[in-house]
């Protein structure tokens, strides 16, 4: 069975987000927002979230995905990979939750999940009474929402700190290393834009998938109720379980700037850039290359201490000017 997520006690007075982020390592926040008014609403009834949601929706349109019944909610790929298992709408936070309510009358119910809603543009009348103090306030919170979806492993590039605000989720994280142990589909045909395992969670005996159990071995799990909240690090992968009729998760992506006004590079922009550079060269010197990266970019140790400060250019300081030399070299 996998190992239980860490969890945090929020009692304590030193909580920051330094504190959270610093361990790279995922960890539960309980309770985080059990004071938020939609999730004290969700603790009443369905009826009365769904209200609460209604009464700050805007109708600007957002992206939702509809899956046939037998698909049981999992979102992916269709039966020949040449497409995907589900249609896309545009429609309002308030058309979504009338057709999850209809859904919810019927046996075998079609899977419908709402995906990345901005609340500063869907419900801004959100925004201030759903915060989190150790949050930068520039960092804009995204709604979720559906019935009993899954979204097989995927991983992103950003920091994350996700609240569940209705329903239950679980979820199932694994260390960037089990990467070899997931079967990932297409880095750039995938449903949600985010490449994701194509081995279901309970395939451990299908013989398509022999290293699932060694993933397993080396995942974590934990439940979240509302008001709950997970930090999950950059390039953890994450397998999550919407377990209810109605589900809601509000989201917060970052990205830490090394200095003022600079946002940092996606890191799967670099890993497709180096798929197009060395994934076809001879074994040799894709080796070659891998101690240059090793050496340059991954090691912690100084690959130019023994250069004059003056004089270290890309491999010094990132600063602004440092960065537009970099951009500048790169588009030659």
């Amino acid at each position: 069975m996998p190992a239980a997520i860490e969890e945090l006690r929020l009692t304590d007075p030193a909580i920051t987000l330094e504190r959270i982020v610093d361990g790279a390592r995922p960890l539960v926040l309980r309770g985080l927002c059990r004071d938020w008014p939609l999730v004290q609403l969700a603790l009443q009834s369905d009826t009365a979230f769904a209200q609460g949601l209604v009464a700050h929706d805007n109708g600007t349109p957002i992206d939702a995905l509809l899956m046939p019944p037998d698909a049981h909610g999992v979102v992916g790929y269709n039966a020949a990979m040449d497409g995907f298992n589900y249609k896309h709408f545009r429609v309002s936070v308030t058309q979504v939750l009338q057709r999850l309510a209809s859904y919810s009358r019927q046996d075998d119910m079609p899977g419908l999940a709402m995906q990345s809603a901005l609340i500063q543009t869907n419900l801004p009348g959100l925004l201030e009474s759903h915060s989190i103090p150790f949050l930068d306030p520039a960092i804009q919170p995204r709604l979720w929402m559906g019935n009993r979806v899954t979204t097989p492993a995927h991983f992103d590039s950003s920091h994350n700190l996700a609240v569940v605000a209705c329903g239950r989720r679980r979820f199932t994280l694994f260390p960037p290393d089990q990467v070899k142990n997931l079967y990932v589909g297409p880095l750039d045909f995938a449903p949600t834009a985010a490449a994701i395992s194509l081995a279901p969670l309970d395939a451990v005996a299908d013989a398509r998938y022999p290293r699932l159990r060694d993933a397993l071995y080396n995942a974590q799990v934990a439940e979240l109720e509302p008001g709950d909240a997970i930090y999950i690090p950059p390039v953890w992968w994450h397998h999550v379980d919407s377990l209810e009729q109605l589900n809601a998760l509000v989201n917060y992506w970052w990205r830490p700037a090394a200095f003022p006004g600079h946002v940092a590079e996606p890191g799967l922009d670099a890993l497709l850039h180096c798929i197009l550079a060395f994934k076809s060269l001879p074994h040799a010197e894709r080796d070659a290359w891998k101690v240059l990266l090793d050496h340059y970019v991954f090691s912690d140790e100084d690959p130019a201490a023994h250069i004059p400060s003056s004089r270290r250019g890309v491999l010094g300081p990132l600063t602004p000017e440092m960065v537009a030399r970099l951009k500048q070299l790169m588009a030659k």
